[in-house]
C-alpha cells in the first residue's frame, strides 16, 4: 500500500495513531489545521503550518514572487482566523534552487511581510536550504486566543445553521482559468484570479465571531465547502444539509463555469482555495452573528445549510429541489483531487 491508496486524510489518521500520548496542555492537535495548546490559564497558544510546493501548489510562470509571499502568509493566517485567534509570529523555511535570482526572494518576502503586517503579525525567523528539486515555501504561524473565545470544529449541534463568510467558488474558478491557459483573460476575470492568487484571510471576521460567543464550531474553507463541512460533521458527530442555490458565488464564477464547461454552484461547493470561514450557530443567533460580522468588517455572511442529527446523513439540495448525498470531492494531496 502506498500513500495514494490511503489519501491525505487516511494518512493523517495513520500518523496520529502512531504518535505518543499528548501532553496535558494539548486541547486540539493532529487532525485539526491548528494545534491548540494551554498557555497561561487565560489564553491558548495556536500553532499552524502550511506549505507551498512548486508544481503542486503553484507554477512560477503563473504567480509572481510577491503574490506567492502574500498567499503563503494568507493560508496560515486563515487557520488562525478559524479558531477566532489573533496571529502573532511567523517562521518561514525556504528550499531554493541555487540559480534563483536574489530579487525573486526579496519580492517573496515583500509579499510575506505585507500580508503578515496587515493582520498584526511579524516574521521572526526561519530556515534556508538548497534544493535541486521544486522550490518550497513552508510557513509556520503562532497565534493566541482567549480560552473562552476559542472556536473548535467539535461543537456543532443538530438544528444549528451553517453559515459562510464572503463568497465561494472564486479560488476554484481562478485555478480553472490558469489550468486552462486562460491567464490572458485576467481583465475580464480579475476578481477570481485575485481570489486564487492572493486570497483574503478572514482574521477580523474570525475575531468578531469568536467574541460573539455564539458560534458552536468553525473552520476555514481550503479544500471546498462540501469537503470541509464534513470535518465539522466528523468532529461534532452530526449530519448536514446544504443548499446549492444559497451558495454566495464570487463575481465571475458563472462566466468561468461557461468558459470551462463546469457548473457554477459546483465550483462553490467542491472547489477549494476560498479561505472563507464556515461556522455553525444556533438558529436564533443566525441573523445576529451575520449582522455583527458585516457591520464590523463589511464582509457578508450567508446561511447555506443546516446541521442534522448524525443518523440523518449528509445531503445537498440541488437548484431543482432534488436531494443527493453530499460526497467530499475537495482537494486531497494524495487522492484524486477535485
Amino acid at each position: 500500500m502506498d500513500v495514494s491508496d490511503l489519501g491525505e486524510f487516511g494518512l493523517i489518521e495513520r500518523i496520529g495513531a502512531r504518535l505518543p500520548p499528548y501532553r496535558e496542555d494539548v486541547r486540539a492537535a493532529v487532525g485539526d489545521d491548528v494545534a491548540v495548546l494551554a498557555l497561561d490559564g487565560e489564553s491558548y497558544l495556536l500553532a499552524t503550518c502550511d506549505i507551498q510546493v512548486e508544481g503542486v501548489h503553484f507554477l512560477r510562470k503563473s504567480i509572481t514572487a510577491y503574490q506567492l509571499g502574500r498567499r503563503a502568509a494568507a493560508i496560515n493566517l486563515s487557520d488562525i482566523a478559524a479558531k477566532g485567534g489573533t496571529p502573532e509570529h511567523f517562521l518561514v523555511s525556504l528550499a531554493l534552487p541555487g540559480a534563483l535570482e536574489v530579487s525573486w526572494v526579496e519580492e517573496l518576502y515583500d509579499g510575506l511581510g505585507e500580508e503578515s503586517a496587515r493582520h498584526g503579525a511579524d516574521i521572526v525567523g526561519g530556515n534556508l536550504s538548497r534544493t535541486d528539486g521544486p522550490l518550497v515555501v513552508d510557513a509556520f504561524l503562532l497565534g493566541k486566543v482567549k480560552v473562552e473565545e476559542v472556536v473548535l470544529r467539535s461543537g456543532a449541534r443538530a438544528g444549528d445553521a451553517v453559515l459562510v463568510t464572503g463568497w465561494l467558488g472564486g479560488g476554484a474558478a481562478g485555478l480553472a482559468l490558469l489550468e486552462g491557459g486562460g491567464a490572458g483573460l485576467s481583465d475580464e476575470f480579475k476578481d477570481v484570479l485575485e481570489r486564487y492568487l492572493t486570497p483574503t484571510p478572514r482574521v477580523g471576521e474570525g475575531r468578531v465571531i469568536a467574541r460573539s460567543g455564539r458560534a458552536t464550531s468553525m473552520m476555514d474553507l481550503s479544500d471546498g465547502l462540501g469537503s470541509d463541512v464534513g470535518h465539522i460533521c466528523d468532529e461534532s458527530g452530526v449530519g448536514v444539509r446544504l443548499f446549492a442555490d444559497r451558495l454566495p458565488l464570487s463575481g465571475g464564477v458563472g462566466s468561468v463555469a461557461e468558459v470551462t464547461g463546469r457548473t457554477d454552484w459546483m465550483l462553490g461547493l467542491e472547489g477549494g482555495e476560498d479561505y472563507e470561514l464556515c461556522l455553525t450557530v444556533p438558529p436564533e443567533a443566525e441573523e445576529e452573528v451575520a449582522a455583527q460580522v458585516e457591520e464590523e468588517t463589511g464582509t457578508p455572511v450567508t446561511c447555506v445549510g443546516e446541521i442534522l442529527p448524525r443518523e440523518e446523513g449528509r445531503w445537498v439540495v440541488l437548484p431543482d429541489g432534488s436531494e443527493i448525498p453530499l460526497v467530499a470531492r475537495g482537494w486531497d494531496h494524495f487522492g484524486s483531487g477535485q
